[in-house]
């Protein structure tokens, strides 16, 4: 038996649609500009996806509302398609995430060319649906995000420059792609910013909605 110096923080996990099992979550890995339109709004003219990462904690899930985050005054949404690493390392399930984003603390991370971490991989930085077991239930779905009832978001999971087959086979080629992990695959373009008491809804065809509403802090 260990004897920690300190209880251990509780593991994030993800409800299971339908299930009483969650699946424990590892850790997140995010795919940038996987669509072609977002990364001209970007600023690309060629989509050249990559990969960057969020800690599992900043996780949020079960209808939670992340907190507004500090140190910044360009809170942006990036509705995903998420899948999730089962026990013998393939997709186990799908959910509709929500990549946060400091987008000032990106903006000049970027001019000075230095690590994105604090503008990706903040506290409450992840919010997440329930996932779904099984194949993706449509290939072909819309993907949407909508604010305060007004569409910010709209594409189709087909837009993807790099199919969610080509995402886990490039991330296994860079990690130990283990069961827990969580692939965020990427947004579509409509990126804009977030204020304090805004409602978002996040929908990806066949899968549980994301609902959430950011509180102030």
């Amino acid at each position: 038996m260990t004897d920690w110096l300190f209880p251990p923080a509780p593991i994030p996990s993800l409800p299971v649609a339908g299930r009483s099992e969650r699946l424990p979550v590892r850790r997140i890995l995010c795919v940038g500009q996987n669509y072609a339109a977002h990364a001209r709004e970007m600023g690309h003219e060629r989509a050249d996806p990559f990969f960057f990462s969020k800690p599992g904690d900043a996780l949020v899930s079960d209808g939670a509302d992340p907190v507004y985050p500090g140190s910044t005054a360009d809170l942006h949404h990036e509705v995903e398609l998420v899948c999730a690493i089962g026990v013998d390392g393939a997709v186990v399930g799908w959910a509709v995430g929500c990549d946060l984003t400091r987008r000032d603390l990106q903006a000049a991370a970027k001019a000075k060319g230095r690590p994105w971490d604090a503008a990706k991989g903040f506290d409450q930085s992840a919010p997440c649906g329930p996932l779904t077991l099984g194949a993706l239930p449509d290939p072909t779905a819309p993907i949407r995000l909508s604010l305060n009832g007004g569409t910010r978001q709209s594409g189709r999971l087909d837009d993807m420059v790099w199919a969610p087959e080509e995402i886990l086979a490039k991330a296994r080629a860079l990690w130990d792609v283990r069961a827990g992990d969580l692939i965020f695959t990427g947004t579509p373009e409509g990126v804009g910013p977030l204020q304090p008491g805004d409602r978002v809804e996040a929908t990806i065809g066949g899968l549980e909605p994301l609902v959430f509403t950011v509180r102030p802090r």
